[in-house]
């Protein structure tokens, strides 16, 4: 790359190198064609005053109005050129080292700049696509070359051998067979089209993701806002449900205060002033009742403290024997009687009467085995047999298996033994499952009485 640029800075300098005047001498000199010196009749070393003279001779001798030939004006229009070029001392010195030299040819980078700068924008703008054109297909083969080039090289220093063995030769030349190769379609007039055709198809694609992209932006703001509002409404219940426990407060029972007495012979009397002072003794908490009635009022109490504090709760028995004033056991003892009993606060609404549903007709055994006919052990034991040896998802047909396998039954009489075998079992697991239940029920109530 570095080398590249060094040959085309080397390419604009030598251009640079010539001035106007050199390139006017080497446009007219290409457009004339012939020597200046014979066309005006005078010899090189000619002086300008002669130069000037066998000019205007010419000059009316080719002068459109008097020449008759078809290329008048052109004959006339290089002769005004040459007279331009000889009668400026440096312009004819520098005719004069072309006549020696002659013009530059193809190796120099002033020929392609003097054909270069006569060129329109147009015919330009062609000849640089095209030239643009053919050393990318070339920069493409020429990857293509170094990259075959590369893995060839490893391939080389690795080895055959090893590489036989360890597969890495076949690896390779598959990567170099999926290379791809470049193609015509890979340059400039291809792939301006498709550029042109992908922008045109990708804007109306960009505009239909930019809105749904706005529209999902749009649906998670409203999600967003709906959380916070959820957010702010539960935090609002939370505290009024807070304030409004801390104004209820625990509501505990209210102990018996004997009425004040006016005076009495026994109190002690009253004490001068400047005597001691008087420190009241702080009242003992009120004795626990035990033993006495639960009214319906205390019932219902229980059951308030009861739901208050559900079970799991730290000390839940003791502070609902604190707030009633009454013994551990004793409201243990009480409210497993209200649970057995079913106890109703007063005032609620009654039990809805249960619907008694009629007896279902159930086939009893009897019936099963009647349609099923009799069997034997010997029966009996084919028939597990046979289920074992034909489990389902088999193939064929199952039950005309399992029949011809027990002797003396068909299809039918075996499916329909195998259904009473097995609703036989379902019964006596559901009734052993109810036991289980109803022992651990009865464990559960002897501890809460306990």
């Amino acid at each position: 790359m570095r080398w590249n640029l060094l040959v085309l800075f080397t390419l604009v300098l030598s251009a640079k190198a010539w001035d106007d005047g050199d390139l006017e001498v080497f446009d007219v000199v290409e457009e004339v064609n012939q020597n200046f010196y014979e066309l005006l009749g005078v010899t090189q070393d000619a002086s300008p005053s002669e130069i000037k003279s066998a000019f205007k001779k010419l000059t009316l001798k080719l002068h459109p109005d008097k020449n008759d030939a078809p290329d008048a004006d052109v004959q006339f229009r290089n002769l005004v050129s040459v007279h331009n070029i000889l009668k400026d001392p440096g312009k004819r010195e520098k005719y004069n080292e072309v006549l020696k030299n002659g013009l530059p040819n193809w190796r120099s980078a002033i020929y392609y700049y003097r054909h270069v700068r006569k060129m329109g924008l147009a015919e330009g703008s062609i000849i640089l696509f095209i030239i643009i054109t053919f050393g990318q297909y070339a920069v493409g083969w020429a990857a293509y070359a170094e990259k075959r080039f590369t893995a060839e090289q490893i391939l080389n220093s690795r080895g055959k051998k090893h590489s036989k063995k360890s597969g890495f030769d076949q690896g390779l030349s598959e990567i170099l067979d999926q290379l791809p190769k470049p193609s015509v379609k890979d340059t400039l007039p291809f792939q301006i089209p498709r550029f042109a055709w992908w922008l045109v198809t990708a804007i109306p694609r960009g505009i239909i993701e930019l809105r749904r992209r706005l529209q999902e932006q749009k649906e998670e703001a409203k999600r967003q806002k709906k959380r916070e509002e959820e957010e702010r409404l539960r935090a609002d219940r939370e505290a009024a449900a807070a304030a409004e426990a801390k104004a209820a407060g625990v509501r505990k029972r209210r102990a018996w205060v004997p009425p004040a007495r006016d005076g009495c012979l026994l109190d002690p009397a009253d004490e001068p002033d400047g005597g001691p002072v008087f420190v009241p003794v702080k009242q003992p908490a009120p004795p626990v009742i035990t033993g006495g009635l639960w009214t319906d009022d205390d019932l219902a109490e229980l059951v308030r403290l009861v739901k208050k504090y559900p079970g799991g709760t730290a000390e839940r028995w003791e502070r609902i024997a604190e707030a009633m004033c009454r013994s551990v056991p004793e409201v243990t003892h009480m409210a497993a009687k209200l649970k057995d009993n079913c106890y109703k606060i007063p005032g609620q609404e009654a039990e809805q009467p249960v619907v008694v549903e009629p007896p279902k007709k159930v086939k009893t055994r009897k019936a099963e085995e009647t349609s099923s006919g009799n069997w034997s052990q010997t029966q009996q034991k084919a028939l597990e047999t046979a289920l074992a040896k034909y489990p389902k998802g088999g193939a064929g047909d199952r039950w005309q298996k399992i029949a011809n396998a027990v002797p003396g039954k068909t299809k039918e009489e075996c499916m329909q033994r195998c259904k009473y075998l097995s609703d036989m079992v379902r019964k006596q697991k559901q009734k052993e499952e109810e036991e289980a239940q109803q022992n651990a029920d009865g464990d559960v109530t002897e501890q809460d009485n306990e």
